[in-house]
């Protein structure tokens, strides 16, 4: 199986401001592809300004890890059985919380996916257990994770 990895580069500031704890936390992470993303500690752990509301933090991008994974592998059955997906759009949610060991977690993430195509609700709702069932980061995690798909309403 193929290894996977990323680049992560950060810079202190000062040193007497880095062990007052008063350093930022804005980072950037360079992905093998060429990709490159601005991170950071999520605001709700460190506050502004040393934290950055406006790059990714861990825990949104572990959310969106397993949305986006869990998007390739619906779009892929979704070919295999001859559907066209016109698009797919998801906002999925992930909740913090003290798991059994009393440590701070996300305890279940949330996927919200909305297919536009035309098929029918079970056959949508048959790709979306497929595609979670085949997940890698799904797989790998032990929050709970859960499909919700989100259905337009039918037409009589």
């Amino acid at each position: 199986m193929p290894a996977h990895g990323a680049e992560l580069i950060w810079e202190a500031g000062s040193q007497e401001d880095f062990l007052a704890g008063r350093y930022l936390r804005r980072h950037e992470i360079r992905f093998d592809g060429g990709a490159s993303l601005a991170g950071s500690s999520s605001p709700a752990v460190v506050r502004a300004p040393l934290s950055d509301p406006s790059a990714a933090d861990p825990e949104e991008m572990f959310v969106a890890s397993i949305a986006s994974c869990h998007m390739l592998w619906f779009l892929d059955y979704a070919r295999r059985a001859g559907i066209f997906v016109r698009a797919y759009r998801d906002q999925p949610s992930g909740e913090m919380g003290k798991n059994a060991e009393g440590r701070t977690a996300v305890l279940k993430v949330t996927l919200r996916p909305h297919v536009d195509c035309d098929a029918g609700r079970a056959t949508l709702e048959e790709l979306h257990h497929k595609a979670h069932e085949a997940c890698f980061i799904a797989n790998s995690v032990t929050s709970d994770v859960r499909v919700e798909p989100v259905f337009e309403i039918e037409k009589v």
